[in-house]
């Protein structure tokens, strides 16, 4: 049997931003090109022919956002064979989780703007874009569940309602901060510091900080929360 292939890969960007006390938000590009040229999308495009995706996916983001980010996890394989009404693309799509105000996103190559939106408002988006997204989400929302991860977006010394925030910012619920805190500080990588903040009229809270020689000690294990909410 003779085989005959043309098929293209590509990759995408899934990057969640998050900042103490806000919200979750993903950052889009609109197309400055056909197809759905003028429609958001996700930051991403075809790999080098002797390009890994690794690279190729840091490459596009920064091409199209000016956004560099030195860790970004592959999420999916997306290929249904129609996704890319020009040919058949294979997505290898990645996510990752920063501080947006760490960056100046800047639009360029076939992308005419690059904004972070809300993940609560988010536009219809190209391609199978919005599926993409929605996996992601649903990976970074389980992830929270096994290991912790997101304490680079909290200062360095912090109260422990930012990290709840933070919990319950990107599950979207409630949860039970007791049974929260009681979780957390078992595992011993969140130590409280004999420091405290004053924020306006309110209890001075005392600030934790985030023992990374102990997380990576207790990476290897796993982790498993078992989050109530409320």
């Amino acid at each position: 049997m003779t085989l005959q292939q043309e098929i293209k890969v590509a990759v995408d960007a899934v990057v969640f931003g998050y900042e103490s006390k806000g919200n979750l938000s993903v950052l889009l590009i609109k197309r400055g090109v056909e197809p759905y040229k003028n429609t958001w999308a996700l930051p991403g495009g075809l790999v080098l022919e002797n390009e890994a995706l690794e690279t190729a996916v840091k490459r596009e983001l920064k091409e199209e956002t000016g956004v560099t980010i030195d860790y970004l996890e592959q999420l999916y394989t997306f290929g249904k064979p129609k996704r890319d009404p020009r040919n058949r693309v294979i997505s290898v799509s990645y996510f990752g989780l920063v501080r947006p105000n760490h960056f100046k996103i800047k639009a360029d190559t076939d992308a005419d703007e690059a904004q972070w939106f809300s993940v609560n408002d988010l536009p219809k988006l190209a391609f199978d874009h919005n599926t993409i997204f929605q996996t992601a989400e649903k990976r970074l929302k389980s992830k929270l569940l096994y290991q912790p991860i997101g304490f680079d977006l909290l200062s360095k010394e912090f109260p422990f309602s930012d990290l709840e925030h933070l919990y319950t910012t990107i599950l979207g619920q409630d949860i039970d901060r007791r049974n929260f805190r009681k979780k957390i500080m078992s595992f011993g990588f969140v130590e409280a510091t004999d420091k405290i903040q004053q924020v306006g009229s309110g209890r001075p809270a005392k600030l934790f900080k985030f023992n990374k020689q102990k997380y990576d000690a207790l990476l290897d294990d796993g982790f498993y929360f078992d989050i109530k909410f409320v």
